[in-house]
């Protein structure tokens, strides 16, 4: 009976989560709760808000009589630097501008309407605050065809013909997506070819990575070869897009080894792979494949988001088992550290887990689609709203790049190893606080005493900079943080050249003391330019005498060449 039951609850929680796109409507519902009972407790912060409901109706006014006058006159607000909606100079037409200044009136009233109110716990505070937005978003005046002066000069300036070509666009996606198709214009990237191009060997394969050796660029290498880990909610080939932009093409030309992980894309019949064997067959495999590969007694290794995580634990646990082969860890827009994750938190509490634990558990993977849904909502307007306006209403189709074409092709994730990951890491904060056990064993990451390379970007909603920081709070080593322009992936792919890049940098000494962030901001020094450079000069600085390069494989140590690079996994859909 206790197997039906709890059969039956999970069969019902994964039909809801397949409704709601695994969100949880008993969170949402209880956050509104929470929200609305103790905001009917609040005499004063209604009367607050009756007071500031009337101050931003009089600016109204004022804005609406200085326009008529003819006058130009100072916008009663104006928006968030991030809020380009606006930007267009036809909003500041009569009675466009009516229309933009009391939309923007009312989303300021909104915010405070939905924080500050007390007794709301924090994390119904953000959900109640978040949702509510993404409602103001999705009823922007930019979305309506009466309200978007832009939308209707395009309209005469086409005859229409806008809508129809983005009609036609619109019915292109549907087809694609039903036949779970790639989006339009990603045929142009085709992996191996236009990306994921850099010449190599896949020297070794189990059933959860291909590893990849990269052709020699130089008459000499360094003789620690790096190794990169990748996350495996993304292709690895983020860091291999087109040549003049690849993080992997650039670094061999720098004279390094580099080998790079590619993650196979799981399916039903993985759903009991786990974090461990993730840690054992991923880095902890291909770290004894190198080293018998190269001979080296020092590897480099650098991980990117979840991949940095894994490699963080993994650089832990052999630090615990006095295993001293990682000369450096490189971090790129990864945390160890959980209690901040930024917005991406709202998706993550018990409601929340348990009902993509049973979404997971009914197929034995997270589906791209469902990941990518989440990272959607966290950035609406650029990434939803503005693609259809643009799309389906301009009859502009954005034309596609690399890292778009790269992102369309997503990858799943397996059961048991997802649940675990949101549990302990991100529920429980389990690593940070000494309780995550890798081999039987808990990890610290104050063991950790190689020399750490760490990048944050400033504008990341997937690892928020200020969380990727609070490594320096958990262990003495040496610490070189690097915050660079751009979000997660841009910027991550930041190739010397790139135009309008910038970065900050400041070296932690090892056992110095920990800079908070604010801290820290305040003594990095600024720099133009892009970060990659930095970290070839910092690699070179714990690294010995160039040598000749490493033969590709070792045939005679049983591990020959399996085939070119990119490999078999990447292609996996």
């Amino acid at each position: 009976m206790d197997g039906l039951a709890t059969t039956l609850d999970r069969s019902s929680f994964a039909a809801i989560a397949q409704l709601t796109s695994g969100q949880s409507p008993a969170t949402l519902a209880q956050s509104y709760s929470d929200w609305w009972a103790h905001m009917l407790c609040s005499p004063g912060k209604q009367l607050q808000l009756a007071a500031k409901s009337g101050r931003k109706l009089m600016r109204l006014a004022d804005y609406a009589m200085r326009s008529a006058s003819g006058s130009d006159p100072e916008p009663a607000i104006d928006p968030l630097p991030q809020d380009r909606r606006f930007a267009d100079a036809a909003w500041k037409r009569h009675p466009f501008d009516l229309i933009e200044q009391a939309f923007l009136l009312q989303q300021q009233w909104w915010h405070a309407a939905t924080t500050g109110v007390s007794g709301v716990t924090s994390h119904h505070e953000a959900i109640v605050e978040f949702a509510t937005r993404q409602m103001l978003d999705m009823v922007s005046p930019t979305n309506f065809i009466p309200t978007n002066p832009v939308l209707q000069q395009r309209i005469l300036e086409t005859g229409g013909q806008c809508l129809v070509e983005g009609a036609r666009f619109f019915c292109d996606d549907l087809e694609r997506l039903v036949r779970g198709e790639p989006a339009a214009g990603t045929e142009a990237y085709r992996v191996g070819e236009k990306v994921a191009a850099t010449a190599g060997k896949v020297v070794f394969r189990n059933r959860v990575m291909e590893l990849i050796q990269y052709a020699p660029a130089t008459e000499t290498v360094r003789p620690e070869p790096i190794l990169i880990v990748p996350a495996w909610i993304m292709k690895y080939y983020i860091l291999d897009l087109s040549p003049e932009n690849s993080l992997i093409r650039w670094l061999v030309g720098q004279g390094y080894t580099v080998f790079c992980i590619s993650w196979h894309n799981p399916d039903s019949a993985d759903r009991d792979l786990d974090m461990e064997d993730y840690r054992l067959l991923g880095p902890m495999a291909a770290v004894d494949v190198i080293q018998v590969i190269t001979g080296t007694e020092k590897i480099h290794a650098a991980g990117y988001c979840i991949g940095g995580t894994l490699l963080a634990i993994t650089a832990a646990a052999m630090a615990r088992d006095e295993d001293e082969r990682l000369a450096s860890v490189t971090l790129f827009a990864a945390q160890t550290e959980f209690s901040e994750p930024g917005e991406l938190g709202l998706f993550i509490d018990e409601a929340e887990i348990n009902l993509i634990d049973a979404m997971m558990w009914a197929r034995g993977f997270l589906d791209s689609s469902q990941m990518g849904g989440a990272f959607q909502m966290l950035r609406s307007n650029d990434l939803l709203w503005s693609r259809i306006l643009s799309t389906y209403l301009m009859g502009e189709r954005e034309p596609m790049t690399d890292l778009m074409a790269w992102n369309a092709d997503g990858t799943r994730m397996p059961y048991a190893m997802h649940a675990q990951y949101l549990r302990r890491l991100f529920l429980d904060n389990d690593l940070s606080e000494g309780r995550y056990e890798a081999g039987g064993h808990p990890v610290s990451l104050s063991g950790l005493r190689m020399p750490i390379f760490m990048v944050g970007t400033e504008t990341d909603h997937v690892a928020p900079w200020r969380s990727t920081h609070k490594l320096h709070m958990l262990t003495g080593a040496e610490i070189r943080f690097v915050l660079t322009s751009g979000g997660h992936n841009a910027g991550i792919v930041s190739e010397p050249g790139h135009p309008h890049r910038h970065y900050r940098i400041a070296t932690r000494m090892q056992d110095g003391p920990a800079p908070g962030p604010d801290a820290w901001l305040e003594r990095a020094e600024l720099r133009e330019g892009s970060w990659w450079p930095e970290w070839s000069s910092w690699l070179g600085s714990h690294s010995g005498e160039a040598a000749a390069p490493p033969a590709m494989g070792a045939p005679e140590r049983n591990y020959p060449p399996l085939g070119d690079a990119p490999g078999r996994y990447v292609l996996e859909r």
